[in-house]
């Protein structure tokens, strides 16, 4: 009986190690399209917060500039459609890839999505979080060439060991400070660079400018 009851113990641990473990994504359409360069699309925003697609938008070059990809100027994808009538972001992620690539000849398109942008009090705490979702699609083929999903807060550091009182009071006047100043802005910055920079397990692969293009998870 014991021998059985060690047997099924083992096995259960080895069925929960399995179900544990992360499959690695799969690069195989990443590789096939090899894109050079980037287009990214102005945010779609489910946040009430006016400010979050283009505080998020703002930031999104760098990583991918740093991970070796050329990336249209946000600036003038932006202003381009505009002399076209099309203002707001839902708009732009509907027009074609097809239409998209006649215009910006880009190799692959950025397609983001703010879940989450701003300051919110939470019970002793007042926390400003901004969670974004990517999908890379190419616009020659249409394929999907990789998703991920970036989250950044300012309440990562540990919880405070001050009084009641005292932890309302600062998160009371934190919001307030953290939402005039838009600290949505900086934290969506770190929520981009864990997004969009190459070299993790399942992150956006190494592009052609970069000496570490043949890298990958």
């Amino acid at each position: 009986m014991k021998h059985r009851f060690g047997a099924l113990v083992a096995v259960a641990l080895m069925l929960l190690s399995g179900c544990a473990k992360k499959a690695p994504y799969d690069y195989s359409a990443f590789h096939e399209s090899k894109p050079r360069s980037i287009l990214v699309l102005p945010p779609v925003s489910q946040s009430l917060d006016i400010k979050a697609s283009h505080s998020v938008l703002a930031s999104t070059s760098q990583p991918l500039a740093e991970a070796g990809y050329y990336v249209l100027p946000v600036a003038v994808v932006e202003e381009t459609f505009m002399q076209n009538g099309l203002t707001t972001a839902g708009d732009i992620h509907a027009v074609s890839i097809e239409k998209l690539h006649q215009i910006f000849a880009a190799d692959a398109v950025l397609y983001l999505d703010v879940v989450k942008y701003g300051t919110n009090y939470i019970l002793l705490a007042s926390e400003t979080r901004v969670t974004i979702n990517a999908r890379l699609v190419d616009l020659r083929s249409g394929k999907l060439l990789w998703s991920g999903s970036g989250s950044a807060s300012n309440n990562e550091g540990g919880n405070s060991n001050n009084g009641l009182l005292t932890q309302l009071i600062v998160a009371a006047v934190r919001q307030v400070v953290d939402t005039i100043n838009d600290k949505g802005f900086e934290i969506g910055a770190v929520a981009n660079n864990r997004l969009l920079s190459a070299g993790r397990e399942g992150g956006i692969l190494y592009g052609p400018r970069s000496p570490k293009y043949t890298q990958q998870y």
